[in-house]
């Protein structure tokens, strides 16, 4: 075999690896991110004819390279100097050994496939050197059959100019030209950012899904609870008490509207608060300004959630960028157990959510979509339309969130008739029926 691949790494460990998406990850959850791609690189890195040698930093005390990549590759500890200076050397060594040709890669290319590899291989049959750009202006991969010092000379890592820099370098490098050749443009994963964008194409990538990087992403997002609340001091309690477990798994936040009741002072420290403006849109909006999570959990004060909500989204989220929980009720009514099979029915068939289903969204985009319009009313109703005009398919959790219902009278007739009310609102909303209008036949319950 006359052909060399080159795996150039950073060991995966925990406070010396993907360092740039601290804090959002953890050290840990960036060294486990890290060993995600590594594995996803190995898998294809063993489909490609030629001998591998993976270059790392720092010294791999504990083998786990090898656990990773196997025996039969040769592992060396990279040089010192700056990155280019590595990358030389290392070529160096491995084409003076009598490979005709050698190709190497990074290891922020969760993406990557053999594809690549191989096809960099062939173009190193009519060109002197072969890049894979990244999207940022950097590149991923390089190639070449002598060891091309321009390349690395007279460079800095880490802008948007690099590959236009190692290029311009390239075409002074001696009189008679040297000839370039591309393959595929990939995406690198260095900050949150990145990881965000990563999730969205692993979302319509069903093999990439489940690779290792696939999973470790789509298990561990974060999630905002974000609770809207005013005037709810009868409810405010029992959601404390319903969200209690949760408060070390994920981010809550209660958004106040200027109660008048208390309900701000009666919610425990534990919980952070914040105060803002009245208008349920408009609290939900600010407390997602003021979130981290990569999913919003938008969530009614009288809601009484599944006993596994989050792990339920995260499954809901692996396919969808958006979804719900199916509504129930305690009550017994024939007519709440019809509403109950009208709303859910509503998901499946109109593809149209509404807020006291419990609606979670990628935070991207939640922004994308322009927030929730900040109506007096319909605001979910509107939001959910503003989602089905962008095409995206709204996914339902396993179990259901029970709500209350408070809105509805104790009487059968009385019942019926808020149905009714609801959707004639609705009805009038899509009939362009200023909104005024509709908030003004909408009686606040609390």
């Amino acid at each position: 075999m006359n052909r060399a691949l080159i795996i150039f790494t950073r060991v995966p460990i925990p406070g010396q690896t993907k360092t740039r998406l601290m804090p959002y990850l953890s050290p840990k959850s960036c060294a486990r991110l890290q060993g995600c791609f590594l594995k996803d690189i190995s898998v294809q890195c063993g489909q490609v004819s030629a001998d591998v040698f993976v270059y790392h930093t720092p010294e791999d005390k504990k083998g786990t390279l090898k656990t990773i990549f196997g025996t039969e590759c040769v592992y060396r500890q990279q040089c010192e100097g700056d990155l280019g200076l590595r990358m030389y050397r290392a070529i160096g060594e491995v084409l003076a050994e009598g490979y005709e040709s050698c190709v190497l890669i990074g290891t922020d290319i969760p993406e990557i496939t053999s594809a690549e590899i191989q096809y960099a291989f062939r173009l190193l049959d009519v060109h002197d050197v072969v890049f894979g750009p990244t999207k940022d202006g950097g590149y991923y991969l390089v190639g070449m059959k002598e060891s091309v010092r321009e390349v690395f000379e007279k460079q800095t890592y880490g802008h948007g100019g690099v590959l236009e820099q190692t290029v311009f370098n390239l075409q002074n490098y001696r009189e008679d030209g040297c000839s370039v050749g591309y393959v595929r443009t990939l995406c690198d994963v260095d900050i949150r950012e990145d990881v965000a964008a990563l999730r969205s194409r692993l979302r319509k990538n069903k093999r990439w899904k489940y690779s290792e990087t696939g999973r470790f992403l789509m298990r561990n997002q974060t999630i905002s609870i974000i609770v809207p609340v005013y005037n709810e001091a009868k409810t405010i309690g029992k959601i404390q008490q319903e969200l209690l477990p949760l408060k070390d798994r994920c981010e809550i936040l209660f958004v106040d509207g200027g109660s008048t009741d208390g309900t701000p002072n009666m919610i425990g420290s534990e919980f952070r608060v914040i105060c803002g403006p009245k208008g349920r849109a408009r609290q939900m909006n600010l407390g997602a300004k003021e979130s981290n999570g990569d999913i919003l959990f938008f969530l009614h004060s009288d809601s009484e959630l599944p006993k596994h909500p989050l792990e339920e989204i995260r499954a809901v989220m692996i396919e969808h960028f958006a979804g719900c929980f199916g509504i129930a009720f305690h009550s017994r009514n024939f007519f709440m157990w019809t509403c109950r099979i009208i709303s859910n029915h509503r998901i499946k068939d109109r593809k149209v959510m509404f807020g006291d289903q419990g609606i979670f969204i990628d935070r991207e985009l939640f922004f994308e979509a322009g927030m929730y319009p900040e109506l007096p009313i319909m605001e979910d109703y509107q939001f959910s339309l503003t989602l089905k005009e962008m095409g995206v398919k709204i996914g339902i959790a396993r179990h259901r969130i029970y709500t209350s219902d408070r809105r509805f009278p104790k009487k059968t007739i009385a019942k019926l008739e808020v149905m009714w009310k609801m959707n004639r609102l609705r009805k009038m909303y899509r009939d362009g029926i200023p909104i005024e209008k509709i908030s003004n036949l909408y009686k606040d319950v609390r």
